[in-house]
């Protein structure tokens, strides 16, 4: 892969990164229950928000990983245990995701139904845990793609 595309995908990943921050501290202030509410209690007095912000290390952590991925592939060391590690992270940040996801989709079925119209939280909530899991079920078959090609690489090293 040129250069040039690996640091252009680092820019997006970026950019996503910073679109994801951003929409973290925006959208509590124009939430509908939080519309006129101090910012101390919209940031403090939401348990919801507290986790959803716990949870949100893992998206950065994933995304980290995935611009340090890219860094490897750029310089040439794609074949690398750095890279292995990268997409192993990558994998379970994913699938830590995805469990959070779904508490919260339960959690939306068990204890709003009928107070609140939950077909909008649900309906991201599905659609972003599928996001997750494509983007795990990926990282999980390039690791084992990748740690195939490095253990084909040590044997060949062996041998010559």
């Amino acid at each position: 892969m040129k250069k040039g595309s690996t640091v252009f995908l680092q820019i997006v990943v970026v950019l996503i990164g910073i679109g994801a921050f951003a929409f973290l501290l925006w959208e509590p202030t124009v939430e509908g229950a939080n519309a006129h509410a101090t910012l101390f209690r919209i940031y403090f007095d939401d348990p919801f928000l507290a986790i959803a912000y716990l949870v949100s290390i893992a998206f950065f952590v994933g995304l980290s990983r995935a611009y340090r991925l890219l860094g490897y592939i750029g310089q040439g060391k794609v074949f690398s245990p750095e890279s292995l590690k990268a997409l192993r992270t990558m994998r379970h940040c994913s699938m830590i995701l995805v469990a959070a996801l779904a508490v919260g989709v339960t959690y939306l079925f068990a204890f709003q139904r009928g107070k609140d119209d939950i077909a909008g939280g649900v309906a991201m909530g599905l659609f972003l845990m599928f996001v997750f899991s494509a983007i795990a079920a990926a990282a999980g078959v390039f690791e084992k793609t990748l740690r195939s090609a490095i253990e084909m690489k040590s044997e060949n090293d062996l041998t010559v």
